[in-house]
């Protein structure tokens, strides 16, 4: 992502090394892939291992101190997989690990889809190396899709391999390290093939409730007054992308000819950005998504933001009908493994305890 800000997170979810190619795919792709993911794993080293050398860096050894308490409390109090994923650290001395492209019809917010065996299909595209990303980008556009690359600070083998902490993990405070790890880590508990805003969703619930609690519970008051304020920016700037999805959608489904159907989809961006500016002014602090606008907006951008954002509320309900308990919201989440993608979202949209696939 360009990146996206600091506080507003997307993560892929990727198994690199167990795809396999269909006629949309190329060998060169999954040599990225797994050359990408090799370098990353045979550079990592034991966190327990780099603390005790004389010479590491003050600030590292503190973020990494923090990278196992917050692991531990992720299994320990969010019952969270307790395995050693984030037991190692690797530097790769760039911002980024990885850069997704997104891709969507030229007048349709429905991503692109690319599949892979395991994993099913996922609306983004993973690449290790940005040049390979910008590449591929470019054949999109020039085949008439919107197109966005999305650089990533994280990304989930789904307890394939243990997944390492990355320095682009740490270049954020802790509340932001923490959101990652517990997101991550929620793919590996609960996984459903082909269906992206699902498990992207799942997972960004449990992030967010779950660094509420911990900063509550190691008595972080001004972490968490920050991380509610940040949050409910964020939260408006979702409504923001939600208003304008209906908005688009109504103006896709119109009997309009193309070269109207390109003006009127600049003028709906062009008043997004406008409720913007009015928006930010009103929050009277940090700017969080200038750069997210400044690099102009188009359909794949909204897809990516919907992709993770529209679900969560539904998740929420869940959690707040079983009182909080994690443990029977896993269950009954886990159980919805038996339902097809339209009852999932019945159900995430109903006020049941139970459901009936």
């Amino acid at each position: 992502m360009m990146p996206l800000p600091a506080k507003f997170i997307i993560y892929p979810t990727l198994l690199l090394l167990l795809t396999t190619s269909n006629s949309c795919t190329t060998l060169s792709y999954y040599q990225q892939s797994i050359s990408g993911h090799l370098e990353i794993m045979q550079k990592s080293r034991p966190i327990a291992l780099i603390l005790t050398e004389s010479d590491i860096a003050p600030e590292l050894r503190n973020r990494l101190q923090q990278v196992i308490a917050i692991r531990k409390y992720a299994s320990a109090v969010l019952f969270l997989p307790e395995n050693n994923s984030y037991s190692t650290y690797v530097d790769l001395g760039r911002q980024h690990v990885i850069w997704n492209v997104v891709a969507t019809p030229e007048f349709s917010l429905e991503p692109l889809n690319w599949c892979y065996l395991i994993v099913g299909c996922l609306t983004y595209r993973g690449y290790f190396s940005k040049a390979e990303a910008e590449r591929y980008s470019q054949e999109l556009k020039d085949g008439g899709y919107d197109v966005y690359i999305a650089g990533v600070t994280a990304y989930s083998t789904l307890g394939w391999f243990a997944d390492p902490v990355i320095n682009t993990m740490l270049q954020y405070d802790s509340t932001f390290l923490a959101r990652v790890i517990f997101h991550e880590l929620a793919h590996q508990l609960i996984y459903f093939a082909d269906d992206t805003e699902f498990n992207e969703a799942f997972a960004d619930m449990v992030a967010e409730y779950g660094v509420r609690r911990w900063l509550q519970d190691n008595n972080l008051s001004k972490e968490s007054t920050e991380f509610e304020q940040s949050l409910a920016r964020e939260n408006e700037f979702n409504q923001l992308v939600f208003k304008y999805k209906a908005e688009l959608e109504i103006l896709y489904q119109s009997n309009r000819d193309k070269a109207e159907l390109r003006l009127q989809k600049q003028v709906v961006f062009e008043k997004m950005y406008r409720d913007y500016e009015q928006l930010q002014i009103s929050w009277h602090g940090p700017d969080d998504y200038k750069s997210w606008f400044s690099s102009g907006v188009n359909n794949a951008k909204l897809a990516l933001i919907l992709t993770y954002k529209n679900l969560v509320p539904g998740f929420n309900d869940i959690l707040i009908r079983y009182d909080y308990d994690l443990r029977q919201f896993y269950r009954m989440v886990t159980k919805l493994a038996d339902c097809d993608k339209t009852a999932r979202r019945q159900f995430l949209a109903s006020d049941l305890l139970d459901h009936d696939c």
